[in-house]
């Protein structure tokens, strides 16, 4: 259906990409095959990683000689440039992607967007888990996209939900795998190398950045993503967070079940992260680490029948069966927004309520005078809670806990709150966040009364 919407429109719509040099490949793999795009590159350096990045993605370089926006949307080819705004104001371009990984960037090109009229897909997760909502709102206000994007775990986790939904089921509980372990709460980008098998010295020539490779293993990017998803979905985080539970694909059913009959699950319609590894650090056969899931539950007997009938791997009653995606292809797979947002008018998944947030959380004791690094780092990992709670402990969200000095000495596992740091109120982000705060606040404060 959506590539015959396309060739009834006949034209695909224009995207331009707002990118950093990490990991961006995977987004422009199929650009030389694709609407014309133009590459927006914060510095002269990053702009030489950019054409690196568009070489190893394999487009010719001729592909990304363009002098201006004007000669690259009438030669169908790719513009590469340090001015953002420039891409904002340009008539012809209908998507924006955000791929920096930088939540107050993110939460700028979200708002640019909506000035100048542009659908956005946010790659920017981290932009999402902080201030997604709000975000999301004013671009339909707008009457504008705001999107997911399609091959990153998220949205990948909303589209099983939707399906789940659509066909009748409820839904348990949803959620992606990665390799986890209690300890891993700890690390640091000076031994995050291991957990990946690799040396520091291979991960430098291979440009890879430890902090953001850490956020993997720390417990700090599935946070995020999970954020997205309960936010996006209106499932909702365990009161206690995520718990990682160990299991192999064909247990889901059984082990993503409440509680009271015998699973994991704090309640049902929960978002969850599984581990790829058992607690004593041995592998799991069939594990979905790299994969993603939905756990949905039977309206009838009937269905029961059914999903026994049609080989579900369900739990012992038959009642709770799952469907999962073992793989992710992240940027192979995202034309499938762009092509949505800019064809259909639609999202890939998109917030609509605030459920879940992330909150910095101290991996060590802290003192006042220390300064905070953020995703990944030394100081702090980011843990997963509803968002009622969160605003009801005056929580500080991990995606501005980056550069602020601490205040108030905070215990090593401690939520750190608004109050143990010193934040500029006046900070864009800073700003944003604060008035979505305020703004879901009031929501709840009127459907309470």
């Amino acid at each position: 259906m959506l590539c015959w919407a396309a060739a009834r429109r006949k034209e695909s719509p224009s995207a331009s990409a707002l990118s950093a040099p990490v990991s961006s490949a995977p987004c422009f793999w199929r650009k030389p095959h694709s609407p014309p795009v133009s590459t927006w590159w914060p510095s002269p350096i990053w702009r030489l990683s950019a054409r690196a990045s568009l070489a190893k993605a394999g487009w010719p370089e001729e592909r990304y000689a363009a002098p201006d926006i004007d000669t690259a949307m009438a030669l169908g080819s790719t513009w590469i440039t340090e001015d953002a705004g420039a891409l904002f104001g340009a008539e012809d371009i209908a998507v924006v992607i955000d791929a920096t990984g930088h939540p107050a960037a993110g939460i700028r090109h979200a708002r640019l967007a909506c000035a100048h009229g542009k659908h956005i897909v946010m790659v920017n997760v981290e932009a999402d888990a902080l201030a997604g909502p709000l975000l999301a709102a004013e671009a339909e206000k707008a009457g504008l996209v705001y999107s997911l994007a399609y091959g990153d775990q998220p949205a990948l986790i909303c589209e099983m939900v939707d399906w789940a939904r659509a066909c009748g089921f409820p839904v348990v509980a949803a959620g992606k795998g990665t390799k986890y372990l209690p300890s891993y709460h700890k690390l640091t980008p000076d031994d995050v190398w291991n957990h990946y098998g690799i040396t520091p010295e291979d991960a430098a020539k291979g440009g890879m950045n430890p902090q953001m490779f850490n956020s993997f293993m720390d417990g700090t990017k599935s946070a995020i993503e999970m954020a997205a998803v309960a936010n996006a979905t209106g499932l909702t985080p365990a009161p206690s967070g995520l718990a990682f539970p160990p299991v192999d694909a064909e247990n889901l059913a059984t082990v993503l079940r409440p509680a009271a009959e015998g699973g994991s699950l704090h309640h049902k319609g929960q978002v969850e992260v599984i581990s790829s590894l058992a607690r004593d650090g041995s592998a799991i056969e069939r594990d979905l680490r790299w994969g993603v899931y939905v756990v949905f539950e039977a309206p009838s007997d009937y269905a029961r029948r059914c999903f026994g009938e049609y080989g579900l791997a369900t739990d012992p009653s038959g009642r709770y069966a799952a469907m999962y995606k073992p793989y992710h292809l992240i940027g192979l797979e995202l034309g499938i927004s762009v092509a949505y947002a800019g064809v259909l008018g639609q999202a890939t998944g998109a917030a609509r309520s605030w459920s879940g947030d992330v909150v910095a959380t101290a991996k060590r004791d802290l003192q006042p005078g220390e300064v905070l690094d953020g995703e990944g780092g030394y100081t702090v990992w980011g843990k997963l809670m509803p968002a009622a709670d969160s605003l009801r402990g005056g929580c500080l969200p991990l995606g501005l806990a980056q550069g602020i000095k601490l205040v108030r000495p905070v215990a090593e596992g401690a939520a750190l709150s608004w109050d143990d740091v010193a934040f500029d109120a006046a900070d864009p982000s800073v700003a944003c966040r604060r008035e979505m705060e305020q703004h879901f606040a009031a929501g709840k404060a009127s459907a309470a009364e």
